[in-house]
């Protein structure tokens, strides 16, 4: 079912607290791109003028920051341009980590799963935002999953749903599995204190 995006829902978006890097607006552009084309393209951007909070994709820069709030809309409107379901939401996501230069960068000399999860983890994040803090609760080799904890975050449920698709990607590109699932095991938005994420693969 198509959404409705509003002046009024755009308001309250913009209004919240905090920002992330530009690198995730590249991310929506070229996902955008692929699937639909410059038409496509041009559609999102016509949609978010009309609501009142324009973006320019092509002029966003990879490392200035943009309102966390701009960062939603852009999800939103995506997915009410194209009626998006959960699952593309979530293939946006995974599509994310594939391009995103700074995760590239991160996992580029990483020669240990365990100490990259430690270490890199929460500053991975702290990378791309302002706000929110990523905590990295367990990883187990053996076992073949991992837990992350999404703390002082709490946005839209869109992007519940695209962080099921983009966790799995640095874990994919360390451990060298292409065969993950993701599921949130706790949300704010059903009443937890926090984000969880349960990581598992083959």
């Amino acid at each position: 079912m198509a959404i409705e995006l509003t002046k009024d829902i755009a308001k309250k978006l913009i209004e919240i607290k905090g920002e992330v890097r530009g690198a995730v607006f590249e991310i929506d552009r070229e996902y955008v791109l692929k699937e639909k084309g410059k038409e496509g393209l041009k559609k999102v951007e016509e949609e978010l003028e009309k609501i009142g909070y324009p973006i320019k994709y092509r002029e966003i820069k990879t490392f200035n920051y943009y309102p966390v709030g701009l960062r939603i809309l852009s999800l939103l409107a995506i997915k009410s341009v194209f009626n998006f379901d959960d699952e593309k939401i979530k293939e946006m996501g995974s599509f994310g980590t594939k391009i995103s230069i700074i995760v590239k960068f991160f996992i580029k000399y990483v020669f240990s799963p365990k100490k990259a999860f430690d270490a890199q983890t929460s500053r991975l994040w702290r990378e791309h935002w302002t706000v929110g803090d990523l905590i990295p609760v367990e990883l187990n080799e053996e076992k073949k999953y991992a837990i992350l904890r999404l703390q002082n975050f709490s946005l839209h449920p869109i992007y519940c749903t695209y962080l099921k698709g983009y966790f799995p990607g640095p874990f994919q590109l360390m451990i060298k599995n292409s065969k993950m699932t993701c599921e949130e095991t706790k949300c704010v938005f059903r009443g937890d204190e926090y984000h969880e994420y349960l990581i598992k693969w083959q």
